[in-house]
């Protein structure tokens, strides 16, 4: 048995082969098509999902609790699996909640944020003893009606847009004008709210932006966060015991792109600690991370239906598409579309020759394209495609109901 290595500007990642055939925990991949009962489906495989925890556990000091952010990818099995491995899980919603319960995560391990939450939603979480991250001072004072009505004091943390804003994250999260968290300017009086008999004051959750491969810009944006929450220190109703540091590690995508170096992660977060440890001593400090933890552990695969050539451009278009892996598509929020890294996971052997391809799915949209240009052995009816990079952001960020096509299915390996 083979290893086959996604290998490009820096990610290895790496998945076994054995008779030319993509193997997902020892499973090759046209079996496991069988066993998914379909094509388009998400497979995610424990063994690499290990490995990926194992070496953020590596790089974490004591002082650190590692968090699951819901919101990658919220399969029931996956937060099953994750709750006995992880020290929390964040949710964004509701029903994110429920999830996050049911798979067995601890509700004073479990924090919520998102903008806009609704009364009812309120209400679950102060009932179930959740962590609250608070965005609004209007938010905060529902809170407090909430808890009066229940009679149960709310857990709560004030989670604050920074002044700085990540430019070289994928997405940003901070900076001026934000639906996201309490500006600056309005902590003090938040501060004051928290100290409300209600409610129970816990800490800060201060998150900058996403998908970040440069150590140094991650671990100058913590520093900055602490000095941030320094110069509050002296209005606090109650000792700091939660400091929620986001997350925002990004994994690559394409070929111009470099791993995040851990190195100077264990490096930086063991100054990071110390500081907390110094100024915070009763502190906990969460980092929440979802596409780093799940994002290469999981592939999408669906069959190709057809090779087809039109004015002189070869088109491979497959049973699947955007509806169920927008990201994949483009069409997630990148600026410039670029195709994730894909192989035939049935023809994976050496020699094979290749041709350069258009993607396509089956929507009646030039939208649904998982990429132009896309060298490929050559491709005939019945052959599985499989996008990489597939564990985070796929099926539950996706428009699965365009079109009514079916949905994708979703296996854990």
């Amino acid at each position: 048995m083979a290893s086959w290595t996604v290998s490009y500007g820096g990610l290895m990642r790496g998945f076994e082969v054995n008779a030319g055939q993509l193997c997902l925990g020892g499973v090759p991949l046209s079996r496991l098509a069988e066993r998914a009962g379909q094509t388009p489906f998400f497979a995610i495989e424990r063994l690499s999902l290990a490995r990926r925890v194992e070496e953020v556990r590596g790089v974490l000091p004591p002082v650190f609790h590692l968090h699951y952010a819901v919101k990658a990818n919220p399969m029931p099995a996956l937060l099953s699996w994750l709750a006995s491995r992880v020290d929390g899980m964040d949710v964004a919603s509701a029903a994110e909640l429920t999830a996050a319960l049911n798979a067995g995560g601890a509700p004073q391990s479990i924090s919520f944020a998102g903008p806009a939450k609704r009364d009812a939603e309120l209400r679950q979480a102060v009932a179930a003893g959740v962590l609250l991250h608070v965005e609004s001072l209007a938010e905060l004072n529902r809170i407090i009606v909430v808890s009066e009505q229940l009679h149960i004091r709310a857990r709560v943390g004030l989670r604050v847009n920074p002044d700085v804003e990540l430019r070289t994250a994928g997405m940003r999260m901070g900076g001026a004008g934000q639906v996201f968290g309490l500006d600056a300017a309005d902590v003090p009086e938040a501060l004051t709210l928290a100290a409300h008999p209600a409610l129970l004051f816990e800490g800060f959750h201060v998150y900058a932006g996403s998908q970040v491969l440069q150590a140094e810009v991650l671990l100058q944006a913590m520093h900055r966060t602490l000095d941030m929450l320094k110069a509050w220190q002296p209005m606090l109703p109650a000792p700091v015991r939660s400091l929620n540091l986001g997350g925002g590690w990004g994994i690559p995508y394409f070929a111009h792109e470099q791993a995040l170096d851990l190195a100077p992660m264990r490096t930086g977060l063991e100054v990071i600690g110390q500081r907390v440890a110094r100024e915070w001593p009763q502190a906990r400090v969460v980092i929440e991370l979802g596409r780093f933890l799940v994002g290469e552990a999981g592939i999408y695969v669906a069959q190709v239906m057809e090779r087809k050539v039109s004015s002189g451009r070869v088109h491979v278009v497959i049973d699947g598409g955007m509806h169920h892996h927008l990201a994949a598509s483009g069409n997630l929020g990148q600026v410039l579309r670029r195709p994730y890294p894909m192989c035939l996971g049935n023809r994976l052997h050496a020699g094979l020759p290749t041709e350069d391809v258009t993607v396509s799915g089956p929507l009646c949209t030039p939208l649904d394209t998982f990429g132009q240009a896309v060298t490929l052995p050559r491709a005939s009816p019945g052959d599985l495609l499989v996008v990489f990079q597939s564990g985070a952001y796929g099926a539950s960020a996706s428009p699965a109901a365009f079109l009514s096509h079916p949905a994708a299915v979703e296996l854990l390996v």
